[in-house]
């Protein structure tokens, strides 16, 4: 599914930013549909329980980061982070531009039912307005150093925090292998045509951590969605 590149900067926005949505409540996921009939009547939805991966002849794919984060928002829904310089990923040949990361707690894919504490987006566009999501997860371990440089700072709701850069690359596991699937964004609009690539190898984050996160975010995961007749790809 093509969009324009405006259509996607307004649809992030949307996304990013729209005040009447949340996770609890009378505008919590179980009624999201009243904002968008994506997020109730879509079936190719995320996030997914990943249980049965097809075996399949995958591409490998080529996460070249090479820019910094420089600031981030919390918006309301996630902490956001804004990026500069030249991060690309690679898959079946089409070029990506990295746009934005941001995380939820807990995790919103699963593994087998298994729920992590910690879960990174990172929200690419190609040229045409396609987009790709590389998600990573953090399981309770050590502390993160790469993570600390983004935590320790106060921020404000609504407002952007300008800091030292921070690499993207040591956000992400140093191994690329994954499992794809065909879904959506998992905030309203729930628009769908989303490339989702989930990395199979899991990063660490420390209890501290993630309680940072939380009482920054909150509990922002939207539960698991059917897969209706998907196949994920191992």
């Amino acid at each position: 599914m093509k969009k324009s590149v405006l259509a996607i900067s307004l649809l992030l926005s949307s996304a990013a930013h729209a005040a009447h949505w949340g996770y609890e409540g009378e505008n919590g996921p179980e009624f999201w549909g009243k904002f968008s009939e994506d997020c109730q009547q879509g079936k190719n939805q995320s996030p997914v329980n990943i249980q049965s991966a097809v075996l399949g002849i995958m591409d490998e794919i080529n996460i070249n980061y090479l820019g910094d984060a420089v600031s981030a928002i919390d918006n309301g829904h996630t902490l956001q982070a804004d990026v500069e310089g030249n991060n690309t990923l690679l898959v079946d040949d089409k070029k990506f531009t990295l746009s934005q990361f941001h995380f939820h707690t807990p995790s919103e894919n699963h593994i087998n039912g298994k729920e992590y504490p910690l879960e990174a987006h990172f929200v690419h566009a190609d040229k045409d307005g396609n987009l790709a999501v590389v998600a990573v997860f953090y399981k309770l371990g050590d502390e993160n150093p790469a993570l600390e440089q983004l935590l320790n700072h106060d921020f404000e709701k609504g407002k952007t925090t300008n800091f030292a850069p921070v690499s993207i690359k040591s956000l992400i596991p140093s191994k690329h292998s994954y499992y794809r699937f065909n879904g959506s964004l998992t905030t309203p609009p729930c628009s769908e045509g989303v490339g989702w690539l989930v990395l199979k190898e899991v990063q660490t984050v420390s209890a501290a951590q993630v309680k940072a996160f939380m009482d920054i975010m909150g509990k922002n995961n939207r539960p698991i969605q059917p897969i209706n007749a998907r196949l994920i790809l191992n």
